[in-house]
């Protein structure tokens, strides 16, 4: 019987008798059955084995050949010809260095049927934008639209939705902000689409939680990476990051210690040490039938809000406003409550998640023209917002997060006429847990390769 390979509900399917090693037989329909993901390496197999099949597997959608006039820097085209040598696999780069313009090279080179899939609207919009200089070939896939074209940029939510119907559909993937992919759900996205040839784009690889581990086998593991000093005055401006150490009040003082010691005592009494993420999500498991665990975890909020929103801190923040006065400043916060304070204090517009698309853009827009010289925003200019260039950054509060420091950083990044050196002030609230958050932060981007 001759081997037939054919796409199903999401996975390969293997009718034949031929046993594949990294395929399970499927009793009910008496075949072999794969990952869609799976496909390329099925392929391979097959043909190293010397077995002939039928492959039936790809519905591709017609796709032309796409042309268009791009100018890559040189570690633009060296990241294009490291991942064509395997046609997988993922690029880091910095905010604000065109990662986007690798994988429009990627799909001109191919022209094959190609689906981006981006992790929120702005970014979808952008995308189009950017792949419109192939032509009329771009579709959306996301709430608001349905379409499928030889380029279709779709959101991880409509993917993952739509995953069997997208998964016979394309040749090459593209994940932007490919680090949203390991999640519980994202991760059928890959799985279930057949695509051979991946393509992963982010700022920061790793993941808290370690799934990042997961990328080399849904997309292809880390094949090319730059980080912000390797390009720092020459494609990316130079900066310096300044931290600022801030003391407390000395009201702020004794009740920041009363709440931390609760908090402190209940992890000494259970035991835990604190090392990672997921140290702490044993605390946060417990409030469901601990109520000294729910006590402690309020006591840890309190005590944090106090660090990051501390009076020293505008005090501080005023000085530096002061200091740059003719600069183009981005404030970042941890929350939304310090938004609004520093935005009436300082009549500064604020970007949160609460404001709306259309406000959005008007404060943005003028920003990048100068009408506005600063904003503050709490993480909604972290990732996936086009934000004007500006030379000083300000972090009132942040986590230990590599990416969101990262993300921030690159805000500043971009060269502008006039700007000799971005700086990225740290404010950090002393003798509290910002100092080790801070400190976990910095060691871990310095060991980031």
């Amino acid at each position: 019987m001759k081997t037939r390979m054919s796409y199903e509900k999401g996975t390969i399917r293997i009718d034949g008798g031929v046993h594949i090693p990294f395929a399970t037989y499927d009793s009910r329909s008496k075949c072999y059955r794969a990952k869609a993901s799976r496909y390329r390496d099925v392929v391979e197999y097959l043909e190293k084995a010397g077995i002939e099949f039928e492959d039936n597997v790809l519905n591709p959608i017609p796709c032309p050949f796409f042309e268009a006039e791009l100018e890559l820097r040189d570690y633009q085209q060296q990241a294009v010809e490291r991942w064509m040598l395997d046609r997988r696999g993922c690029i880091v780069l910095p905010t604000g260095s065109g990662k986007t313009y690798v994988a429009l090279e990627v799909i001109k080179e191919l022209s094959v049927p190609t689906l981006v899939v981006v992790p929120t609207l702005d970014l979808l919009d952008q995308w189009v934008e950017k792949l419109s200089v192939f032509g009329e070939w771009i579709g959306e896939f996301s709430g608001r639209k349905k379409e499928l074209k030889p380029i279709t940029v779709a959101t991880y939510d409509s993917a993952y939705i739509n995953a069997e119907l997208l998964g016979d559909k394309f040749v090459l993937l593209v994940f932007d902000e490919v680090h949203h992919l390991p999640s519980q759900s994202y991760i059928h996205i890959a799985e279930m689409c057949a695509a051979p040839y991946r393509l992963g784009l982010t700022a920061t690889f790793e993941r808290d939680d370690g799934k990042h581990e997961l990328l080399p086998e849904l997309v292809g593991g880390k094949i090319f990476e730059l980080k912000p000093s390797d390009l720092a005055g020459k494609h990316l401006a130079s900066y310096v990051v300044k931290r600022i150490y801030v003391p407390l009040t000395e009201k702020e003082r004794r009740i920041y210690e009363a709440k931390a010691k609760v908090f402190r005592e209940y992890v000494r009494r259970k035991g835990i040490v604190l090392r990672s993420v997921e140290d702490f999500h044993r605390v946060i498991m417990a409030t469901g039938y601990d109520a000294r665990a729910y006590d402690a975890l309020r006591a840890w909020d309190e005590a944090r809000k106090i660090a990051f929103n501390s009076r020293n801190k505008i005090r501080k923040l005023k000085e530096l406003l002061e200091r740059h006065r003719g600069d183009k400043i981005i404030i970042f916060t941890r929350h939304n409550e310090l938004v609004y304070t520093i935005s009436r204090a300082f009549l500064i517009p604020a970007i949160t998640h609460r404001t709306s698309k259309d406000e959005r853009k008007i404060i943005l827009d003028g920003f990048r023209k100068g009408k506005f010289k600063a904003i503050v925003s709490s993480q909604v200019l972290d990732e996936g917002i086009d934000v004007p260039d500006a030379s000083v950054g300000i972090i009132m509060s942040g986590s230990g997060s590599v990416r969101e420091f990262i993300q921030r950083l690159g805000r500043i990044l971009r060269p502008s006429k006039g700007k000799e050196k971005a700086i990225l002030y740290e404010l950090i609230s002393r003798e509290t847990g910002e100092v080790h958050t801070a400190r976990r932060r910095s060691n871990a981007s310095k060991r980031s390769p």
